[in-house]
């Protein structure tokens, strides 16, 4: 059985001996990164550099979080917005995986400016094992190229660690349980970000009208499992569809885009079972999507897919 308490005082003691120098952690706000973030920082203290870019694909209002956060865990921290530079490098790319790659070959240049700046020698990435078994190589086919592992360039100017490589999401949120890091119970959000719940190409506008959409999701979600009517999914968003169809606004013919709702129930982040959510909580969602979004919404579905065949996000 996984003991959190005796991985922190093995990964310290390792990272003490593994570091030496000056080294930057790629922190995105969630459970890995922080953990990550939260160990590295015990072992080498004001070595370490945690460094987040907005890429414009983030979640409403996390970029302003993330950085509050690294404030209160008191980490020596930069933060970037690279915003036009993500949207400029994803114009007119739908593919999923290529959309990946990009963003991951984007963070890691981004990051070697920095490390040039500062001197520095290594960086933290917090991939956890369904990341680079998901990713693919050796003998396992690739299901979808996380941009920490398979967005990885193949030539890097500064050393990867990867403290919690080989655990996987819940033995990552009991270290932070632990630690008493409040992002323990946080649901997860992709690297890449909005981009893979865009499904075709990412602009600016279609991101915005997905930022929306999963805003809502999430604020319905969590007022309803406050009231105690529903138990909380591990992960839950919404996701802009390629697809325009036929619909009313007003008395007038709407043109609109498709929504999809997806909420799903995991430990381990490798399979997944469709979360079953009250009738009245998706109406809720759906209703607000619709009249806030206007027009340009005009459809809302609800994704009942299981990890196989599907996986968590679309893309």
């Amino acid at each position: 059985m996984f003991n959190a308490d005796r991985f922190i005082k093995e990964s310290v003691t390792t990272l003490k001996q593994e570091i030496a120098g000056k080294t930057l952690i790629a922190f995105s706000g969630g459970v890995d990164s922080t953990v990550c973030a939260a160990l590295v920082n015990k072992a080498i203290g004001d070595q370490l550099i945690a460094v987040h870019i907005d890429t414009g694909y983030m979640r409403k209002g996390e970029s302003a979080s993330v950085e509050k956060l690294m404030r209160n865990l008191g980490l020596n921290y930069q933060f970037i917005d690279a915003s036009k530079e993500f949207y400029a490098a994803l114009k007119g790319v739908e593919d999923p995986e290529k959309k990946r790659k990009i963003i991951g070959e984007k963070f890691i240049r981004l990051f070697e400016q920095v490390a040039k700046k500062e001197n520095i020698d290594y960086l933290v990435q917090g991939t956890i094992a369904p990341d680079w078994i998901e990713s693919g190589g050796e003998l396992r086919d690739t299901i979808k190229s996380h941009h920490n592992v398979g967005g990885l360039p193949e030539r890097m100017d500064v050393k990867l660690v990867e403290p919690l490589r080989d655990l996987y999401k819940d033995e990552v949120r009991k270290i932070a349980r632990v630690l008493g890091l409040p992002v323990a119970e946080r649901q997860p959000f992709p690297g890449p970000g909005l981009s893979i719940r865009v499904i075709g190409e990412a602009t600016p506008e279609r991101t915005a009208l997905a930022r929306e959409a999963c805003h809502i999701v999430e604020t319905e979600i969590e007022k309803a499992v406050e009231k105690g009517e529903m138990e909380k999914p591990w992960q839950y968003f919404a996701v802009l569809l390629p697809v325009k169809t036929v619909g009313v606004h007003g008395d007038k013919r709407a043109y609109g885009h498709t929504i999809a709702i997806r909420a799903v129930h995991s430990i381990d982040a490798m399979t997944c079972s469709y979360s079953t959510i009250p009738h009245q909580v998706i109406d809720k969602i759906s209703t607000k999507i619709t009249n806030e979004l206007g027009t340009r919404v005009n459809r809302i579905v609800y994704d009942v897919t299981n990890k196989p065949p599907g996986t968590v996000e679309w893309e």
